[in-house]
């Protein structure tokens, strides 16, 4: 599995949000699973081992319990990938600068996020 694919699922999402405050054992990280998703031990299990297929975790056995961490050169993979869509979004946060900021006195007007008209 692909990271992105991996990373296309919200409990995935959610497992890694929660690593990246440092390894986690499987039972801490199925209570949290579980109480925000309501999700079985077993459902949480078949997560976690997709993460670690794609890359994006690696686990460690210490006697019967297993280890979480973020696997970072699986996040910078899909970084990686990320990156080539930067200056998409760039050329519009720059453009929204310039208006902002132009030297004109205008005041810039910019549509409103519930109805779509523009508000000052």
């Amino acid at each position: 599995m692909h990271a992105l694919d991996a990373l296309a699922d919200p409990v995935r999402r959610r497992i890694l949000e929660l690593l990246t405050g440092g390894e986690r054992d499987a039972g801490y990280l199925t209570a949290a699973i579980r109480a925000e998703f309501g999700i079985s031990q077993p459902a949480t299990s078949r997560h976690l081992r997709l993460l670690r297929q794609a890359g994006l975790t690696r686990a460690r056995a210490d006697g019967r319990h297993r280890h979480y961490a973020v696997a970072p050169e699986g996040v910078r993979e899909a970084e990686q990938w990320l990156d080539q869509f930067h200056s998409l979004w760039a050329a519009g946060f720059d453009a929204l600068r310039a208006e902002v900021t132009r030297e004109d006195g205008q005041s810039c007007t910019l549509p409103s996020r519930s109805t779509g008209s523009s508000a000052e």
